[in-house]
């Protein structure tokens, strides 16, 4: 293909063009076959629609009568987050240091990311499930979901940090004579913690996003009142909790915003 002298075009992601053309219909055919075998009931559909619409007709304008029930959903959250993220990070930092393998024994590191491993492979609402039935109803089950929701995000990527120190400062301490628990507090510690604090007020900031959701399935917070909401077929207030949660998101996903930038 001639060019232009001096010009530069991007070069495609698969070079021969039949290969590329054959690659694009077979997913274009893997779409049409998917979307004409999925088993969905039109009839059901039509249905949905009308239903759709006597919600949304039934929500507008939005209520906020019961402000105080909202108030204290959002209280409830807010103490939801910050409990489990500070469990989390409790939890986070000795199996950061287990799963990092550049400073633990193979046994220590492949027990610390399994663990990490498991934290990350179930979706909080499922998580939110198990506790709800093993502890019953209220924000104790959330706080108990949120902190392994938690562990599965901060401890990972607290690993990987560690992964990547500069491990002359951990060889200068053990050349001193350091301990372990020396090293680790005076040689590792400090390269991490301005992140572990950027992963902190993340984790804090998506905590009070999930409490929204697991709180739906009965694990407290303003999701309970949200469902409750749905329940009672009060969508004029469902709908003003809905606008409330999206206003206290973007307010807090700033403020986290600000203060990462602040700390980096």
């Amino acid at each position: 293909m001639s060019q232009a002298k001096g010009s530069w075009r991007k070069p495609p992601f698969i070079a021969n063009p039949l290969i590329r053309l054959g690659l694009y219909g077979a997913v274009a055919l893997y779409f049409i076959f998917t979307l004409a075998t999925l088993p969905i009931d039109w009839e059901r559909v039509s249905d949905g629609m009308s239903r759709a619409q006597r919600i949304f007709s039934g929500a507008f304008p939005p209520s906020f009568e019961r402000s105080g029930l909202m108030i204290d959903g959002f209280l409830e959250s807010l103490k939801i987050a910050i409990l489990a993220t500070v469990g989390g990070i409790l939890l986070s930092v000795p199996l950061a240091f287990m799963a990092a393998g550049n400073i633990a024994i193979k046994p220590i590191y492949l027990l610390g990311r399994g663990i990490i491993i498991v934290a990350r492979s179930f979706h909080p609402v499922i998580v939110a499930i198990i506790f709800v039935k093993a502890v019953g109803f209220g924000p104790f089950a959330g706080a108990l979901t949120l902190v392994v929701y938690s562990i599965g995000f901060v401890a990972k990527l607290l690993a990987e940090r560690i992964e990547e120190i500069d491990f002359g400062q951990v060889e200068a301490m053990r050349a001193a004579g350091a301990g372990y628990i020396v090293t680790l507090a005076y040689a590792v510690l400090p390269q991490i913690m301005p992140r572990l604090v950027g992963l902190g007020i993340y984790q804090l900031d998506s905590n009070l996003r999930a409490s929204a959701v697991v709180g739906i399935v009965g694990a407290g917070g303003i999701g309970a009142t949200l469902a409750n909401a749905f329940g009672r077929y009060d969508y004029d207030f469902a709908l003003a909790i809905t606008m409330v949660i999206v206003g206290v998101i973007l307010i807090s996903e700033a403020v986290s915003g600000f203060i990462r930038k602040r700390i980096a």
